[in-house]
């Protein structure tokens, strides 16, 4: 049985049909041929109803309505030229200026596209005129923009916490280290292999007024993330203040959003939640199906059978991971393994929370991935120039220092733990 609803997805993907449609068709056959047939298809409105009736999904609309305003904002080019003041005269320093601005960026959007986008679209003619070479400037960019996923707010992890109900909030805190770890690695990385470049320092009044040009923007993070932190919101109701406040920065300090820009924003917020809450529903009726025929609950027996250390089932679920993310994009990714993935991992005696972040960060890699990698396209799209393979070279390094990351993670799962458990 498995085998042909496996089958079926990947016959019906290999043809070209979206994701969200593939899930939804299969379930629906599977609901009409093993759930008693017409009977059966009158569930479909009701489970996609209440994949969306979900308190968790509704901050999903938010947060990217909260990113598109800030890719409008201009809030990236006062960030970027904050962190180039501070950093340039640094072995490398435009490349630490630029991963800094994607830090900082991913913990205000939680989109790694925008972080790309934005970052990337200042960072660009501003590197490579001071001599930068545009496949470290791409690379760099490419893996920078990941980290948009990884430090909270984080789209995916909205959804793991959605798929699995565990809890959103925590799932955000349990973010915050291995961003900020990831970060600092790249920019280590980043440091010794531009090491040949420095710019003349900035004077500190030149700091100092970036900096409050600047402080809108660093004003974000701590609003989300300190608000979730400190108990005053909710992640859904840290979307809303967010929301809120990108819009009022837009509108009175930056004084970018225009009717045409606002226009823009909507449009563009509505096609991107369009897609997420269509795979979500395709997920959820697909989940359904899987489960009434109790597809998960054997796979997790014939896991928890195997005479092997959960070790090995739990590599086997990583190269999972990176096999899907060469051919699938984040969300749909998530959507499709986590009904399977989950039983199994906390039936091995997994922390949950702390797989989701192994998972993030896989899916951080999936955005880098040839064929498909979202952020190599994002990057061909800001600079068309540039071949494709130009940036897949430029990035595969970072993708090298991910994958070590995940190591280190599976070494250490208390640098993803340690911080939730100071918030019980």
């Amino acid at each position: 049985m498995s085998l042909f609803f496996a089958g079926g997805m990947a016959s019906l993907l290999l043809i070209g049909l979206p994701v969200a449609f593939a899930l939804s068709l299969l379930a629906a056959i599977g609901l009409y041929w093993f759930n008693g047939g017409a009977l059966g298809l009158s569930q479909l409105p009701i489970i996609a109803y209440k994949a969306l009736d979900d308190f968790t999904v509704s901050a999903l609309p938010m947060y990217v309505l909260m990113s598109q305003i800030l890719l409008f904002s201009g809030v990236g080019r006062e960030l970027y030229d904050m962190a180039s003041k501070w950093l340039r005269h640094l072995p490398g320093g435009l490349g630490l200026a630029t991963l800094t601005c994607c830090g900082i960026f991913a913990a205000i959007s939680g989109s790694s596209v925008a972080t790309a986008v934005t970052i990337g679209t200042v960072a660009i003619p501003e590197m490579t005129a001071r001599g930068y070479d545009r496949k470290s400037v791409l690379g760099l960019l490419a893996a920078g923009g990941t980290l948009g996923i990884l430090i909270p707010p984080s789209v995916p992890m909205i959804i793991y916490g959605s798929v699995t109900g565990e809890s959103v909030g925590k799932l955000f805190i349990a973010g915050v280290v291995p961003g900020i770890l990831l970060l600092l690695i790249f920019m280590v990385y980043a440091s010794w292999k531009l090491r040949h470049i420095k710019d003349e320092p900035a004077s500190w009044p030149e700091r100092w007024q970036a900096s409050r040009k600047a402080i809108w923007g660093l004003m974000m993070p701590t609003l989300i993330i300190g608000g979730i932190y400190t108990g005053i919101f909710t992640p859904t109701e840290a979307a809303a203040a967010g929301v809120v406040f990108s819009f009022l920065i837009a509108w009175l300090v930056y004084r970018s959003l225009t009717l045409e820009n606002l226009k823009k924003i909507l449009l563009s917020t509505v096609a991107t939640n369009a897609m997420i809450l269509f795979i979500i529903v395709g997920a959820m009726l697909f989940g359904f199906i899987l489960t009434s025929l109790q597809i998960p609950q054997m796979l997790t027996d014939l896991a928890t059978s195997w005479e092997v250390s959960r070790w090995v089932i739990f590599i086997l679920i990583n190269l999972l991971l990176l096999v899907l993310g060469c051919f699938l994009e984040t969300v749909s990714i998530l959507v499709i393994t986590l009904p399977i993935l989950y039983p199994i991992i906390t039936s091995l005696g997994f922390d949950p929370i702390w797989f989701a972040i192994i998972m993030v960060v896989n899916m951080e890699l999936a955005l880098i991935s040839p064929p498909v990698g979202l952020n190599l396209f994002v990057l061909k799209g800001i600079d068309p120039n540039t071949p494709i393979a130009t940036i897949v070279r430029g990035a595969m390094p970072y993708a090298v220092i991910m994958l070590l990351f995940i190591v280190l993670l599976s070494l250490f799962p208390e640098l993803t733990t340690w911080l939730v458990d100071e918030v019980k």
